[in-house]
């Protein structure tokens, strides 16, 4: 079965326009059985989208027609190829009874969700950890050092696999490098290694998948997936299912990074 497990839509408002139609169609050319449609969920109500365009994910108005649209789609392409109905949700410090709502209320129209860390606490204010590299940098000098960057991700993302979002929390996590997608501006000396064994124990425990993600390969200051090679091999020594994730924000995005992902295959 070759799915991708990690896909946007028109509906990203910091992405194309590309069509439902467009991305399956593409997927189609490239081979995959199976596609998930995961679009930024909703930010929760109260939390201030600290990006400078505020276009981390789509309006609550607009799930509604999300889901609309894609059970369209499946329609049309029904006994072609397995269409999911997704949704990436981000997990806020501070805003878990939030989360829990809204997948409270929608979680019964997914067939595929992702959890996923984007933004990061620091007092009473939040910041998004791959916006840009110039906003990544002011973080490093917020936090004072870019291993306390990496400290503070891994400590939400374990924070976010341990934490009771209800009965529809996504079970897949990810992107779980995503702190490393400037590494090569922002190198860092400490490999993390303990830090990332706790969060794939915690996975492991949790029953939960990892999005084996390959749009780090096409970031000029990352060019690995996220996470790297030694980090899925271990996941695969856990017996922890790796999902192959483009992570397209375009249709042309679709199998971004999969012909260097061998780990990836035979492993879903």
């Amino acid at each position: 079965m070759i799915k991708d497990g990690h896909i946007h839509t028109p509906f990203c408002p910091h992405g194309t326009k590309d069509t439902l139609e467009a991305y399956v169609e593409k997927a189609l050319s490239l081979g995959f059985q199976e596609i998930s449609f995961t679009e930024h969920a909703p930010l929760p109500p109260g939390f201030i989208d600290p990006t400078p365009e505020q276009d981390s994910s789509m309006d609550i108005e607009q799930l509604e027609s999300y889901f609309d649209k894609i059970n369209k789609v499946k329609s049309l392409y029904s006994g072609k190829i397995k269409i999911n109905t997704g949704l990436e949700v981000d997990f806020i410090e501070g805003f878990e009874q939030e989360t829990t709502q809204l997948l409270d209320q929608y979680g019964k129209y997914l067939d595929d969700a992702i959890l996923s860390v984007h933004f990061l606490k620091f007092g009473s204010q939040y910041a998004c950890i791959d916006y840009s590299p110039e906003a990544f940098g002011q973080m490093v000098e917020v936090y004072g050092a870019t291993e306390n960057v990496y400290r503070a991700y891994f400590k939400t993302l374990l924070q976010s696999i341990n934490c009771n979002l209800g009965p529809y929390k996504p079970k897949r996590i990810g992107h779980m490098t995503l702190v490393k997608k400037f590494q090569k501006k922002y190198p860092v000396k400490k490999a993390f290694t303990n830090e990332i064994m706790e969060i794939l124990k915690a996975i492991k425990i949790k029953g939960y998948e990892i999005d084996y993600n390959g749009a780090g390969f096409s970031k000029p200051l990352c060019k690995e997936a996220y996470p790297p090679d030694w980090v899925a091999e271990e996941a695969i020594n856990l017996k922890i299912p790796l999902v192959y994730g483009s992570d397209a924000h375009q249709m042309k995005e679709l199998g971004q990074g999969l012909s260097m992902m061998p780990l990836w295959k035979g492993n879903q």
